[in-house]
């Protein structure tokens, strides 16, 4: 994790163009600035305390940029040409498009700043492979579940695997928390990505989904994403789910959970009691949540984790 503090509104600035985007920050009084970072791969987040009011003038971030605003308030902010808002505790919000700059002035808030580069997006969406073609339509959440939802994904990547140093250097846990996170985005605003509505059937026959599914059980230790799955099977992304749902009635990821979770329990059962445990060995198949994999566990084996360590 990167920490920063200061009292000084020159060290403060020097931080925010290195780490954000080139800017320009004002303030006339005492400054207090705290930024804890966790980052992924893909993904940023960001604990910040202004304990003073600054304003802020912002070169395009080049990523997708939300705002959760915890206490205080986000005054007259707004993207190039648009017209500015303020927003209060409790309010999540994209601060603008990759590709424009933005302004505002910060109240005395405290708020988390989580950033999603846009080749994730694209690899999580995939609607052309095109990481550009990703944009959000509005800059407020869909509705207040689809938020919150996208929050509860924000604060498993950071307190839960970032926090963990054995979570974070496992890139089975990171990459699949990371991904989930682009997923919720994708869901809880409007975006020009592709809804994934539109039939493909080509090349969804058995002969790619047996590539899929022999590339699976050959890499299910290491992190794969759908693109990288359908590529091994010579075939689309979209054309890859039509053949996992046409034949299996299921997805690759959920066919790839599986196999982890098969995994899993080889692993238990070859342990000893008292050498291992089940945490562990959930976290060596990219299970961070212990609570998640009991429950997918206990689901296909009819059994608990524990269990089977036991028997």
């Amino acid at each position: 994790m990167l920490l920063f503090e200061s009292t000084e509104l020159g060290e403060t600035e020097e931080f925010l163009n290195e780490h954000y985007a080139p800017m320009r920050i004002g303030s006339t009084g005492p400054t207090r600035a705290r930024i804890a970072r966790g980052a992924s791969d893909g993904v940023t987040v960001d604990r910040v305390e202004f304990d003073f009011v600054m304003s802020y003038d912002v070169e395009p971030l080049g990523r997708i940029g939300l705002c959760d605003v915890r206490t205080g308030k986000v005054e007259d902010h707004g993207p190039d040409g648009s017209v500015p808002e303020s927003f209060g505790p409790g309010e999540l919000f994209s601060l603008a498009p990759p590709d424009r700059s933005y302004r505002g002035t910060i109240n005395r808030s405290h708020y988390s700043v989580t950033m999603v580069d846009l080749a994730l997006l694209s690899e999580v969406a995939a609607p052309t492979g095109r990481a550009e073609s990703i944009q959000l339509l509005d800059h407020r959440p869909v509705d207040a579940a689809a938020a919150q939802r996208l929050r509860g994904a924000i604060d498993h990547l950071d307190r839960v695997v970032l926090s963990d140093p054995v979570a974070a250097a496992n890139p089975l846990v990171l990459g699949t928390a990371s991904r989930y996170v682009a997923a919720q985005l994708l869901g809880a605003f409007a975006t020009t990505a592709d809804p994934g509505g539109t039939s493909d059937s080509r090349d969804a026959h058995p002969a790619a989904l047996r590539r899929a599914m022999a590339f699976i059980e050959e890499n299910a230790h290491l992190d794969l994403s759908p693109a990288e799955i359908a590529t091994a099977a010579h075939v689309s992304i979209r054309a890859l789910q039509h053949a996992f749902r046409r034949h299996l009635d299921t997805t690759p990821t959920a066919y790839l959970r599986e196999v982890r979770l098969a995994r899993a329990r080889r692993d238990l059962r070859a342990a000893e009691v008292g050498g291992t445990t089940v945490a562990e060995i959930a976290a060596r198949w990219g299970f961070s949540h212990q609570g998640h994999f009991g429950q997918a566990y206990r689901r296909l084996f009819d059994e608990t984790p524990g269990t089977t360590l036991r028997s």
